[in-house]
């Protein structure tokens, strides 16, 4: 297993060398630091706790700062465990470059937009009911199951929707730029913009594949084409 932490940017689209539109999400992949690494013999498992963001001292508080002087590392906005991970040291910095490549296909979690409190209708997707008049029923909760004076655990009712971990599987690495610490994945990704998400390896096994081709524009500048000059013409009146 392997991973990365990064930050939700925004959606846009790119095309392929064939001219299709793909898409996609960006991803702010700023360099993770390794801080902790944890065995089987000492911690029952293994994992590596990744932090990314720098977040100001005045934040901390001393038990989380000795968590991350034991690492020589500077606080972090955003930290998180990978199961499964390992080859790295406390300290190193990793970066997406480092871990995936593009035409690979990765997990990612985050947590979704929060929406309030709402209905059984828009939460759970119900039907409604008769929008006649007469009919009495129309966005209601419906049946609330057996008459026992009770209802049961999980019953689907109106609550708070949204805000809650996501996991969309199976999207595809497009590009990786390293130079401006940016990964575009294909499709959608939990959560609001600058919202934190973790990239996983994904568990279903789907093999990489070759990376798409993008358009890449000519930045040259195009050259007008020359013109020849056009002779004046002179016409007489003959009155």
């Amino acid at each position: 297993m392997k991973g990365i932490l990064g930050r939700k940017l925004e959606m846009t689209q790119i095309f392929s060398e064939k001219g299709k539109l793909i898409p996609i999400t960006v991803i702010a992949v700023e360099p993770n630091t390794v801080l902790q690494v944890k065995s089987v013999e000492k911690d029952g498992y293994t994992a590596l706790k990744l932090g990314t963001i720098d977040k100001r001292v005045n934040l901390m508080n001393k038990p989380e700062m000795g968590n991350f002087k034991k690492a020589n590392s500077e606080p972090k906005r955003f930290v998180k465990e990978i199961r499964d991970m390992s080859g790295y040291e406390t300290g190193a910095v990793i970066n997406a470059a480092d871990v995936f490549n593009a035409g690979e296909f990765v997990d990612v979690t985050g947590i979704s937009k929060g929406k309030g409190f709402a209905g059984s209708i828009k939460r759970h997707n119900y039907s409604r009911g008769p929008m006649g008049h007469g009919s009495g029923y129309h966005r209601g909760i419906g049946s609330m199951g057996a008459i026992i004076n009770r209802i049961f655990k999980s019953k689907k009712m109106p609550g708070h929707m949204g805000h809650e971990k996501v996991t969309i599987q199976n999207l595809e690495i497009i590009k990786i730029d390293s130079e401006r610490n940016l990964v575009l994945v294909k499709g959608s990704v939990p959560g609001p913009r600058k919202g934190f998400v973790v990239l996983k390896q994904n568990v279903k096994g789907i093999a990489a594949k070759e990376a798409v081709k993008l358009l890449v524009r000519n930045s040259a500048p195009v050259e007008a084409p020359s013109q020849a000059p056009v002779e004046a013409t002179t016409t007489e009146n003959n009155g």
